[in-house]
This record gives C-alpha cells, sequence and structure tokens, in this order.
C-alpha cells in the first residue's frame, strides 16, 4: 500500500479529512462498513459535467455530435483508467486478499471506479473548481492531443481494447442473416466475447451492422461494470 501523501502530491491536492480519501481508495471486496461505490456514483456525475463544459469551451465551432462523441472518448471505463494509472493510483487502494490475487490493482473497472470515487471525495470537500482543475490538468498530460479525430475511435476497435483489458480476448462477429434485394440488403451480426453473445444488430452493409452491435455490446459492458 502506497503513501497516500504521494498519492495527495499527484493529486495537487491534499484532502482536509483524510478519511474521505481512503473512503475513495476502498473497494467493496474490503469488507468494511464504508465502500467507494457512493463517491464512485457521484464523481461519474461531476466528471461528466467537468469534462463536457472543457470540450464546450475547447472547442467553440464544434457540433453537439462531435462535442457527445469527443466526451464519451474520455468519459469512459478506458478514459478514467487512463488517468488513474498517471497517479499510480493502482497501488494505494485497498482491496481484499481474493482480488488482490485476481490482479485487482490492475482491473480497468477497478482502477477506473476508484478514480470516480477520488474525484467525487473531492468535490465534496472542495467543490467543483478544484475537480476541474485536477481532472483537466491529467487530461492534458495523458492526450498530447484533443480533437474528433485523436480521440474518437470506432466503436469495434473500443470494444477490442475493453474485452483484451477485461478479459483477455477479442471479440467474435458472426453474420446472423441476410435479407433483401442485393441493392438494398439489411445484414445481422451478432458480437460474442467468450461464446457469450452480448449483442445483435442490423445495417445495410456489414461493416454498419458490426459497428453498431459492438455499441450496443459497449454499453452493455459499460453498466455491469457500474
Amino acid at each position: 500500500m502506497g503513501d497516500l501523501s504521494a498519492l495527495e502530491a499527484r493529486l495537487g491536492y491534499d484532502f482536509k479529512d483524510r478519511q474521505k480519501l481512503v473512503e475513495a481508495l476502498t473497494h467493496k471486496s474490503y469488507k468494511k462498513p464504508y465502500n467507494n461505490e457512493r463517491l464512485e456514483f457521484l464523481g461519474d456525475a461531476v466528471l461528466d459535467l467537468v469534462v463536457g463544459e472543457y470540450l464546450y469551451e475547447k472547442f467553440p465551432k464544434a457540433k453537439e455530435g462531435e462535442l457527445s462523441k469527443m466526451r464519451a472518448s474520455l468519459v469512459n471505463e478506458a478514459g478514467f483508467k487512463k488517468l488513474a494509472d498517471a497517479l499510480r493510483l493502482g497501488e494505494y487502494i485497498f482491496i481484499s486478499p481474493a482480488e488482490e490475487n485476481n490482479k485487482g490493482r490492475e482491473k480497468p473497472s477497478l482502477l477506473s471506479n476508484a478514480f470516480e470515487a477520488v474525484m467525487g471525495a473531492v468535490y465534496l470537500e472542495s467543490g467543483l473548481d478544484e475537480v476541474r482543475r485536477i481532472t483537466i490538468a491529467l487530461i492534458e498530460a495523458c492526450y498530447p492531443k484533443i480533437d474528433l479525430g485523436s480521440l474518437f475511435k470506432d466503436y469495434k476497435t473500443t470494444l477490442q481494447e475493453l474485452t483484451q483489458a477485461r478479459f483477455g480476448v477479442i471479440p467474435d462477429y458472426i453474420l446472423k442473416d441476410a435479407t433483401g434485394p442485393d441493392h438494398n440488403k439489411e445484414f445481422e451480426v451478432e458480437v460474442r466475447v467468450n461464446d457469450r453473445v452480448l449483442a445483435v444488430a442490423k445495417g445495410k452493409s456489414k461493416k454498419a451492422a458490426q459497428q453498431e452491435a459492438a455499441h450496443l455490446a459497449l454499453d452493455l459492458l459499460r453498466k455491469e461494470s457500474s
């Protein structure tokens, strides 16, 4: 377990109530009367606002759809894990021996949740300005270039990165059906991970159907990890 003062130094923020930081770093497996799930819930909402505001100010000519895509590329499990890694957050979390043996300190979902919880704790103590300062500094340090082209990845790529990190495998896309005349076909594709069907989707091309299936699968996996 790392020294929490070193974590505070990386954050550039000293907690007035150190117990709030301890709570933010406590996974439910640690079997304490408290854990970080409530702070994670709060931090998720605060970070969504902070990053949305940051992009709104940074890209005054961007359309709503572009801003939404950029925010989605930053405000997600993989994005928050990147920020957590910059803080070396895995060294500080409180987890059970079983979770420790299961490489819990490296799990994207666990690290992402801990980062959200820490930001939730900062918000409770010092408000939105401190969360904004810390988060934006981390984002700009972790992302040398911030724009739609460099941030946004297609859903298939994002799903593959997530499943490799979480399960150690890549998704399989299976064509289930193709209907309609040659000039107006509709394709149905399912995406599987470890033989589990995550989603089924249709599209006017195989690629479009795969992208939509990956999109639905990402939504499912993110809900399951929250």
